[in-house]
């Protein structure tokens, strides 16, 4: 139930909330809403170079293109399971499955590996080729009973799922070189 104003007047406050601030009123200039002083911050200074190439070292990125790759690999696994254990509609559902995941994932490497000039360039870049991400997998979901036949969708899905968690992988890959 959402209380307003008038209905709070004949209520008790609880102790925890007793270093709340009163509503509307501003904190003053340097101290926080509980009115305890604002410790003394370190002030922030520039990286060296040297302590930027240590960050970076630290912190490795995985190469998308090995994320897409393990995917298509993940999915001809998917794949020759599917065929081994419900036959070729299932080998191919599940081939199909990966491909919808790993082909649109490959476009969005193709355009997030090409550099960016700035950081509002490579935002927006982000956004569309992710978009066209979405599109592409939608679309071949859209054909899917077109092209497959004798389509198992639970097969296909599964498969998706499957691919698409590589991604968390790539995570535990970060590690390692």
């Amino acid at each position: 139930m959402l209380t307003v104003p008038s209905q709070m007047s004949n209520r008790s406050v609880p102790e925890e909330s007793a270093d709340w601030p009163e509503v509307g009123v501003p904190a003053t200039q340097g101290e926080p809403p509980t009115g305890r002083p604002v410790p003394d911050e370190a002030p922030i200074r520039r990286w060296t170079q040297n302590e930027a190439q240590a960050l970076i070292r630290a912190q490795p990125s995985v190469s998308p293109w090995r994320v897409v790759a393990t995917q298509v690999a993940v999915g001809f696994l998917c794949g020759a399971l599917g065929w081994l254990l419900a036959g070729p509609a299932a080998g191919w559902s599940a081939l199909y499955g990966a491909a919808a995941v790993a082909l649109p994932n490959a476009l969005m490497a193709r355009g997030m590996t090409r550099g960016a000039g700035n950081a509002a360039a490579a935002a927006v870049g982000f956004l569309f080729w992710e978009m066209l991400k979405i599109g592409a997998a939608i679309a071949m979901l859209v054909i899917a009973g077109r092209v497959v036949p004798h389509l198992s969708w639970p097969v296909l899905l599964v498969t998706m799922v499957v691919c698409m968690k590589v991604n968390w992988f790539a995570l535990l890959w970060r590690g390692r070189r």
